[in-house]
């Protein structure tokens, strides 16, 4: 299974990166550097405009292979902010993604858009890494942790005020989570174990989100129409990487996703 192997090799590095730099340390250095500003996650996923998307920086997909060859994540981003995102998703993991920490940084000198880092997170040692990329919230996979990790690392999260996303597939899932603390959830019409995507896993699940829980869905979205379906049931945001990451006009793709009818000055197509 593709998510045992991401796994084993995060717990690998993780083990070197503890090495060169133990958590005692790195949580001193946390303390000690001036950060920037936090920019709401939070708010901008539930922001009552439209539709709020956070538009995803990924190079490679293991269910899809390569997405895009010319893949400029400042330039990606630039265009991201131009075409309406309200938050940017930035993969980090390594090997099976194509991802860099380093991306975190660099992009947020281009954009005054929240910045979400997408991973394999599962230890606090990886919450004060993602602090000190400067990164406005996380990603947490419920099916990787007990309630009461789920719980360290959200509180751990909230200390360094960076927001949580807390992704979930299934309804005892959603039950861990909501127990747990989340604040933001996302529900992934992707069964992490199989790859498989089921457009109708989300529309089964929000109806039992608790009021005032802000819902991002999440894989196989494509269309407008897709977003209005789960917005008219409850959704407050979507986060959408391949598509986005496969069209030759990303900008001119963000902007249909979002129903603007307004004319976009669109990129040069590649």
């Amino acid at each position: 299974m593709i998510l045992n192997d991401i796994i084993l090799q995060k717990r690998k590095d993780l083990e070197e990166f503890k090495q060169r730099m133990p958590l005692a340390r790195l949580q001193r250095i946390v303390e000690k550097t001036e950060r920037p500003k936090p920019r709401s996650f939070k708010h901008a996923v539930s922001s009552a405009r439209d539709l709020n998307i956070i538009a995803e920086l990924k190079k490679t997909s293991p269910s899809e292979g390569v997405l895009r060859e010319d893949f400029q994540p400042l330039r990606i981003a630039t265009l991201y902010e131009y075409a309406g995102a309200c938050a940017i998703s930035i993969l980090t993991e390594p090997h099976f993604f194509k991802g860099r920490t380093s991306y975190l940084k660099t992009v947020r000198q281009v954009t005054k858009l929240p910045l979400l880092r997408k991973d394999f997170i599962f230890e606090p040692y990886q919450v004060y890494e993602t602090a000190l990329l400067d990164a406005d919230a996380f990603l947490l996979i419920a099916s990787l942790l007990s309630e009461t990790e789920l719980k360290d690392l959200i509180a751990l999260g909230r200390k360094l005020k960076m927001d949580a996303l807390v992704e979930v597939h299934s309804d005892a899932e959603l039950k861990k989570a909501v127990d747990a603390g989340a604040s933001i959830l996302g529900i992934n019409n992707r069964d992490l174990k199989t790859l498989t995507v089921d457009p109708e896993n989300a529309k089964r699940l929000i109806p039992h989100v608790p009021k005032g829980i802000p819902v991002v869905v999440e894989s196989g979205l494509k269309t407008h129409e897709e977003l209005m379906t789960y917005k008219s049931i409850g959704a407050s945001a979507f986060l959408i990487g391949s598509t986005l990451m496969k069209s030759r006009d990303i900008a001119g793709t963000l902007a249909k996703l979002l129903g603007k009818k307004e004319a976009l000055v669109t990129e040069n197509p590649e």
